[in-house]
């Protein structure tokens, strides 16, 4: 009996340990799973983190060649020296000179404001300056003194010259025999022009005190704008603004003769055109794209100027090109701008160069300009 209970007890104990193996098995092979899931998912989301961290890693790359390229696009702009003379030659350049200084044009442009020819002519020859506003007599001298080292580019101011008096008696370019005429502009188109018209109007002229029918006494226009406001001279030519601002400081003081109208009067050859646009002939060479956009935004800077005459003095007075705004707001209508390029440039120019080599060959170098002289743009 005791043996029998023995056994009984033995084979409890037995299948109390089997069972207890099994659900040690059972958790032993659970928890293998599970680290086995749990290391698989841990592996995916490292991987997944480091694809993440690497796309990361791709994208600041991607922003720096954005960075890159946008700067590369911004400085794709040329860099440009411009000389325009104070009064009606550089008028037109005062919307591009705000533009410019707001950053908003194609090219970076560095504006000088001059009142002597000459000064701007040194800079082309010296390579100072790469474009400039010239008279076009000036142009044509520098074009064959240089042997073509410019170009004119555009025609930006048609006449502006006028004869003024102080009192009643001049109604014509035959008054003016017996007078002597102040005058503003020697060995440039002031002095071509009016010894040009005199002659056709059978006039002899001198400007050295011997015997002629009519004096001419040069001097620089801020010294004849003022005598001629005081009083102190009776005829003067001077140009547009200079005229304007005379006329607004002596009401005894009257525009006698527009010299535009006695020039049409006696030929019609050519358009009397004051001043224009030049380039360097190599920086054009390498840079045509550059002179091209230049001007494109000159054309609107002069359009702009039309259309906006009070903001436009205003600029004028700001950038020095003209003294006072008020001057410049009721002489800008009277400047006669334009903005003449491409073919049309020799069309209208040709001519009026024409008559000034026949008249006096001195007063455009001694030749009229060769082919080579006028900058078209590629895309004209």
């Amino acid at each position: 009996m005791k043996k029998k209970m023995t056994r009984t007890f033995l084979t409890l104990l037995l299948a109390l340990a089997l069972t207890l193996g099994l659900a040690a098995c059972s958790s032993s092979s659970t928890e293998t799973t599970t680290t086995e899931a749990e290391e698989a998912t841990t592996a995916e989301t490292q991987e997944e983190t480091t694809a993440a961290a690497t796309s990361g890693a791709e994208e600041p790359s991607s922003a720096a060649e954005t960075a890159e390229t946008q700067a590369d696009t911004s400085s794709e702009g040329t860099e440009i020296n411009i000389a325009v003379l104070a009064g009606p030659t550089g008028i037109g350049a005062a919307s591009l000179m705000e533009a410019n200084d707001a950053g908003e044009t194609a090219n970076t442009y560095n504006f000088t404001v001059s009142s002597a020819n000459d000064d701007v002519v040194a800079g082309l020859t010296s390579g100072e300056f790469d474009i400039a506003a010239v008279a076009t007599n000036v142009a044509a001298n520098l074009y064959n003194k240089t042997s073509g080292a410019v170009q004119i580019c555009a025609l930006n101011t048609y006449g502006v010259l006028y004869i003024l008096e102080n009192g009643e008696s001049i109604g014509s370019m035959a008054d003016l025999a017996g007078k002597t005429v102040y005058a503003t502009g020697q060995g440039a188109n002031p002095e071509y022009v009016l010894e040009y018209l005199l002659e056709q109007n059978g006039l002899t002229w001198s400007t050295d005190g011997s015997e002629a029918d009519v004096q001419i006494e040069f001097m620089d226009s801020e010294t004849l704008s003022t005598g001629m406001a005081s009083g102190e001279y009776e005829v003067c030519m001077l140009p547009v603004p200079a005229v304007t601002s005379v006329l607004m400081q002596n009401a005894d003081v009257r525009a006698a003769l527009d010299l535009t109208e006695e020039w049409n009067n006696v030929t019609d050859e050519g358009q009397l055109t004051m001043g224009c646009i030049v380039v360097r002939s190599e920086f054009a060479a390498e840079n045509p794209e550059a002179v091209a956009a230049f001007l494109e935004e000159y054309a609107s800077s002069i359009e702009a100027v039309q259309s906006d005459v009070e903001h436009a003095a205003e600029l004028c007075e700001t950038y020095g090109i003209v003294a006072k705004a008020a001057v410049a707001a009721q002489a800008i209508p009277d400047c006669n701008l334009c903005c003449v390029t491409g073919e049309e440039i020799r069309t209208t120019i040709e001519p009026y160069y024409n008559v000034l080599y026949t008249a006096n060959a001195d007063s455009i170098g001694g030749a009229l300009p060769g082919d080579d002289f006028y900058f078209v743009a590629a895309a004209e």
